[in-house]
């Protein structure tokens, strides 16, 4: 059996699935609607979805006989941030000293203003 991030990483491993990440950022996509911005054939779409339900990076609810799929985002962000959290720890660092740059640039704006 594989862990999660693996699931994840091989998920984000094909274009076609990254773009189809990429439309659902918006909102919710029927299944044929995400089919019809692609070239490929329907089931080979319907693949691709599979293997993103199955990491767990869309969900998906039936209305009527259209499936519906969103972007799980909260599950990307965490599978990608824990990984780049153990691979790069300076990177936490570095985004706190961004944020505490960005609010004294903020306060100091407030000062000028």
């Amino acid at each position: 059996m594989t862990d999660s991030a693996t699931d994840v990483f091989e998920a984000l491993a094909h274009p076609t699935r990254r773009q189809i990440l990429q439309d659902l950022k918006d909102g919710e996509l029927a299944a044929g609607a995400i089919a019809a911005r692609f070239s490929a054939s329907g089931p080979t779409i319907s693949r691709h979805l599979g293997v993103l339900r199955n990491a767990g990076l869309v969900t998906e609810r039936r209305d009527a006989n259209r499936i519906l799929y969103s972007l799980a985002s909260d599950r990307l962000a965490l599978s990608v941030g824990d990984f780049l959290s153990a691979v790069c720890p300076e990177q936490i660092v570095l985004r706190q000293v961004r944020k505490g740059r960005g609010a004294k640039a903020t306060e100091a704006g407030e000062a000028i203003a």
